[in-house]
């Protein structure tokens, strides 16, 4: 949360609380701004537009914009003369950095999965299960007929992740997997040919965790998603970063 202003400090409770959740709102729709694609990599942002556009006054955008800087998703973009807030680009160092995060805290959270109670570890295997022969079926016949690669590929994880993330994981999780969607959404149909990589590394995981091989699951969602960026990085550098100009 963004650090709490001397001004802030004088309201009243309730009035700090109402001030609090404002912030939370704005950073919540900004930041889904930006995860979306309505605000560009590169964009410049406008206080005044996002008040606008949000209907909320300036100065919850603003702590907003701040927490946001803090989190990655804007940059204060420096010139001779003064400043100003951008939406992060998207690179190649970045993808590998935030794919590089994801996949430690994915594999901590696969790796508890695997070490849960049989019955506890087969019921997720029987929602991922499924999940990933769609994506198998998409992979194999390159027909959606109505699905998404990306709809899919975040509820596999998901399943697994809140099997076997607790409260503080979670909430690391939370706070960083935005960031690479920002990634997949712009870049997964290109990656269409290669799916069938992907979920050959996500069957690895689904026979981990129904077998309780822990580091075997830990080790599979690791690879899936260093894998991950290795076959991003290879878009970007075909189509170039976005936002870098």
């Amino acid at each position: 949360m963004p650090v709490t202003s001397k001004k802030e400090k004088d309201l009243k409770p309730a009035q700090a609380a109402a001030h609090g959740s404002s912030i939370d709102i704005a950073f919540q729709q900004i930041r889904q701004l930006i995860v979306h694609g309505n605000l560009a990599p590169g964009t410049w942002i406008i206080e005044a537009d996002l008040s606008r556009k949000l209907g909320m006054s300036r100065t919850p955008v603003r702590g907003a914009l701040q927490w946001l800087q803090r989190e990655g998703y804007v940059i204060e973009q420096k010139a001779r003369l003064n400043s100003r807030m951008i939406v992060a680009p998207l690179t190649y160092e970045d993808a590998r950095e935030l794919y590089a995060i994801v996949a430690r805290i994915e594999g901590l959270a696969g790796l508890n999965t695997a070490s849960l109670p049989r019955p506890e570890r087969m019921e997720v295997v029987r929602r991922i299960k499924p999940i990933n022969d769609e994506l198998h079926d998409i992979a194999e016949t390159g027909k959606l007929n109505g699905r998404s690669i990306f709809d899919l590929d975040m509820r596999f994880h998901r399943a697994i992740v809140e099997a076997g993330a607790g409260p503080r994981l979670m909430l690391l999780h939370n706070a960083i997997k935005p960031q690479t969607e920002r990634y997949w959404r712009l870049y997964a149909s290109n990656i269409l040919d290669q799916l069938h990589i992907a979920v050959s590394e996500h069957e690895a995981a689904v026979q981990a965790i129904r077998s309780g091989d822990t580091l075997a699951a830990e080790a599979a969602l690791i690879a899936n998603w260093v894998n991950g960026a290795e076959r991003i990085a290879h878009v970007i550098s075909q189509q170039g970063e976005r936002g870098t100009w």
